[in-house]
């Protein structure tokens, strides 16, 4: 009996030895984070960086060349349209050197000189215009008494004729020497650089209401025609525009809702695509890679009491929803992975069940970034590894930890 109890004592003995062999000998059990699948609603989205713009805006510039007033308009003050924005008047005359100045004199007592020329011209004619005159009336009736040729008498008033025509280009020049003399005295006066004085401004309006986006010139002085002074726009036009890739942007439709967040509100604001531009370009990205971008216009549906504060060039985030649906199973798109199957590469999962990771293939469908649409393999409610180690292995023990 007692020989009996020690062999069952030695054989319990050696099973303790071999147990706590196999359990130290055991690989250990992988550590890993599952995710449930679930069924909810699903939008396939594609992310990117925008800023906002106006969809038209307005550069005030000189019409003419001139003297500008000073600007007080600021960036952010609201005009109403036909408010006077900018006002011009002709240019300062410029200064006169002391050889200028003393030609100007010389050319002032020459054209008075002129004029004293012309006055007394004119006065010379005139007398014979009047001697031929009277020449021309009293043979006249010496010529009907026929004490004179009409011959004569025709010569006489050919004579008074061009007594006249003399008389009147006298006349004519009196009328250019004062010319002259009222731009040699104008000239003269201009002793030092002035403002003319005029006050025949003119105003420039605004042509609609809205805010100063910019202030190009403020100060006053000379100004050429075509400078740019203000930029207005109204902000209750804004949009945004965001440059897509053109491999995303040739799935975007016109009408397609877009959510914009992160642009410093609390709440997302909802906009709608309402253009994609026929023309892209290319960008160099932070990596120095070329890429291909098309500029998408987004008009903002929300409220404007919500992004009363955004104004033009603001940074945004667009999400563009191109398919969305309602109980749509999805998981993790970091749960998936590349395997081989009946001689091809199709996706597959590791499942945790029982504590160990079973392999699944599965087919999907559409993707938004970290979520994948999932059309059959799986049921709701079964957990995936996220994220497996790749010395993982279908039947491994795994501990895990639920994430999502």
């Amino acid at each position: 009996m007692i020989m009996r109890t020690k062999h069952w004592f030695l054989f319990l003995l050696a099973a303790a030895v071999l147990l706590a062999l196999f359990l130290a000998l055991r690989p250990a059990a992988v550590q890993v984070s599952v995710s449930e699948i679930q069924a909810g609603y699903f939008a396939e989205t594609i992310a990117d960086e925008g800023r906002t713009r106006l969809r038209d805006t307005y550069t005030i510039s000189a019409p003419i060349d001139g003297y500008l007033h000073r600007v007080e308009l600021e960036p952010g003050d609201a005009v109403q349209a036909g408010q006077a924005l900018l006002t011009l008047e002709p240019a300062p005359t410029p200064a006169l050197d002391a050889r200028s100045l003393e030609q100007a004199r010389e050319q002032f007592s020459a054209a008075k000189a002129r004029l004293l020329a012309a006055e007394a011209s004119f006065d010379s004619s005139e007398q014979e215009r009047r001697y031929a005159e009277q020449e021309y009336q009293r043979h006249q009736g010496l010529q009907q008494q026929g004490v004179i040729s009409a011959t004569q008498l025709e010569r006489l008033r050919h004579e008074w004729q061009r007594a006249q025509a003399a008389e009147r280009v006298a006349r004519a020049a009196i009328d250019v020497a004062r010319y002259e003399v009222e731009n040699a005295r104008a000239l003269l006066a201009i002793t030092d650089g002035s403002r003319s004085g005029d006050e025949r401004v003119l105003q420039v309006l605004a042509p609609v209401s809205g805010l100063v986006l910019q202030r190009h010139r403020c100060c006053e002085g000379v100004i050429m025609a075509g400078v740019p002074v203000l930029t207005l726009g109204d902000l209750h036009q804004l949009e945004v525009q965001v440059d897509l890739l053109s491999a995303d942007a040739v799935r975007v439709r016109p009408g397609m809702t877009v959510y914009l967040e992160r642009w410093g509100g609390d709440s997302t604001l909802q906009g709608l695509v309402r253009r994609i531009e026929p023309a892209g370009f290319t960008r160099v990205s932070a990596l120095g890679v070329d890429e291909q971008r098309v500029p998408v216009l987004v008009s903002i549906e929300s409220n404007p009491e919500l992004w009363q504060q955004l104004g033009e060039g603001y940074r945004v985030e667009a999400r563009f929803v191109l398919w969305q649906g309602d109980e749509v199973l999805s998981l993790p798109t970091s749960a998936l992975f590349r395997e081989q199957q009946n001689s091809q590469q199709s996706w597959a999962v590791f499942v945790a069940k029982n504590g160990k990771a079973e392999l699944r293939f599965v087919e999907i469908g559409r993707r938004s970034g970290l979520v994948t649409q999932l059309e059959t393999g799986l049921k709701a409610g079964e957990l995936v590894i996220t994220h497996p180690p790749a010395s993982l292995q279908p039947g491994d023990r795994i501990q895990y930890s639920r994430s999502r």
